[in-house]
């Protein structure tokens, strides 16, 4: 999403610019069995921050790169990169003005097997979405590419902002020698992937194609398969409430091929915004997320989707459901229902990743559960359901079930108390490599006491290292 209104967020300067280097209470890569992980407030930037893309690098699995947006200043991001398993952070404001360009916002990562970090996000005003290559594990970065909308358009979106712009919400991912962005080309969702063949040797990439069957369709998020298959999933949103039809497209030979038409996965009930108690202001929408097994295990070939859903339409009660094909998409098991409250309240904005080393998946997502308006620790107000946790599960048999679930984030938020307009944003980040999950999500509780605008004011961005082991 754009970068809406800066609403407060211009009320004083920025309190931390430069880079700073700062020390964890304790080393986040041995959370306690079963408990609460140590967590991490990566960004502690005054103002807000939000819509976190995080990536670990499997060259160095010490190596983890967070970058997210910002409300302050009118152009940057916030990055922060760790070199000892996030115990210590460098932290830095990126794209303002610099190297990268004027960032707006929606950042996106991924490493590939040779340590080629990948960074996609959008600029404040243009027709492009630039992609950036850092090499040293995210410490520099530099723009190998402006990807352009599709050839023939007649839109010309230079000077136009928020939330109907051209380019939105880009998604990059690299692996099996390829690197590909997706992003909504203002209609339809547009694609481009290129050849990658060591550290720093990434080919031009050509014209963006328009997908087949997704006019209208946003939202969604790119996975590669086995042999460099790609595939698609997207939102065909429907403003306000009962919308969300999942479609997923195939590309089944990668760099040189073309997508199929769409299939039809599920309506997730999820319209394209809705508005719920924990996001005011921004409202919601299904958010799928895609991982595809490479690892040649027992699931080798099989993708899966994770969606928010709701069986009623007009209702907060949304839950987090998974589904699995190995037939490359053409049919999708059952749904799996992935939290386990017995609440009516909302779970929402879920991420999927899949551990390359074991084919185990983590999935993550904001969770409203213990806000029954009653007071406690769930509870900032006496209103239910408008303050979030942020919760977890693993699945270990190939998504046909999830662990019980677990709370990630030690205290509770409030996204409006933030006063940015975007509530808790789009989209979480969320990277599992060597049987550690590492989530990044935006968080004013400040229960680590290092949130320099205090608590239930302004997000940071936090993080954590959650271990499959004990759960």
């Amino acid at each position: 999403m754009a970068r809406g209104s800066l609403a407060v967020a211009l009320m004083a300067a920025m309190g931390t610019v430069g880079l700073v280097t700062s020390s964890a209470a304790a080393s986040p890569g041995k959370p306690t069995a079963g408990g609460i992980p140590t967590n991490i407030d990566v960004s502690q930037f005054r103002h807000n921050e939000s819509e976190g893309a995080i990536a670990v690098n499997p060259t160095n699995p010490k190596n983890i790169v967070i970058v997210t947006n910002v409300d302050f200043p009118a152009a940057g991001l916030f990055e922060g990169y760790s070199l000892d398993g996030g115990t210590t952070w460098t932290r830095s404001l990126i794209g303002d003005n610099d190297n990268l360009g004027a960032a707006c916002c929606d950042p996106s990562l991924s490493f590939d097997k040779y340590g080629n970090l990948f960074l996609a996000y959008l600029y404040n005003v243009g027709k492009f979405v630039p992609i950036a290559l850092s090499t040293d594990g995210g410490v520099h970065f530099n723009v190998i590419a402006n990807i352009a909308k599709p050839a023939g358009s007649n839109s010309d979106t230079t000077n136009e902002k928020g939330l109907f712009r051209f380019v939105d919400q880009p998604t990059i991912i690299a692996g099996e020698n390829e690197v590909w962005i997706v992003f909504s080309g203002g209609g339809p969702i547009v694609a481009t992937g290129t050849r990658v063949t060591g550290l720093g040797k990434v080919a031009g990439f050509p014209p963006v194609q328009a997908i087949p069957g997704t006019n209208n369709c946003t939202y969604g998020d790119v996975a590669i398969g086995p042999n460099g298959a790609v595939m698609n999933v997207c939102t065909l949103t429907q403003t306000g409430t009962g919308g969300g039809r999942l479609l997923v497209s195939l590309n089944p030979t990668g760099v040189g091929g073309t997508f199929g038409k769409s299939v039809f996965v599920t309506d997730s009930h999820v319209g394209g915004f809705d508005f719920i108690p924990a996001q005011p202001d921004r409202s919601v929408d299904a958010e799928p997320g895609l991982a595809w097994d490479r690892t040649g295990g027992p699931h080798n070939g099989r993708v899966y989707l994770v969606y928010t859903f709701r069986f009623t339409n007009q209702d907060n009660n949304m839950d987090i459901y998974s589904r699995y094909s190995d037939d490359q998409g053409m049919t999708w098991s059952a749904p799996v229902r992935v939290n386990d409250d017995a609440t009516k309240n909302s779970q929402f904005l879920p991420k999927i990743a899949l551990d390359p080393t074991s084919g185990n998946l983590a999935v993550v997502w904001y969770d409203c559960r213990n806000d029954l308006g009653l007071g406690g620790p769930g509870d900032t107000n006496g209103i239910p359901n408008d303050d979030a946790q942020f919760w977890g599960a693993f699945s270990r048999d190939g998504g046909q079930t999830f662990t019980t679930n677990f709370q990630i984030s030690a205290g509770t938020s409030n996204s409006h108390d933030g006063m940015n307009g975007i509530d808790f944003g789009d989209y979480t980040g969320l990277s599992f490599y060597g049987g550690i999950a590492h989530p990044v999500w935006a968080d004013n509780s400040n229960s680590t006491g290092t949130n320099p605008d205090g608590a239930l004011h302004q997000l940071d961005d936090y993080t954590a290292a959650v271990s499959i082991v004990g759960r």
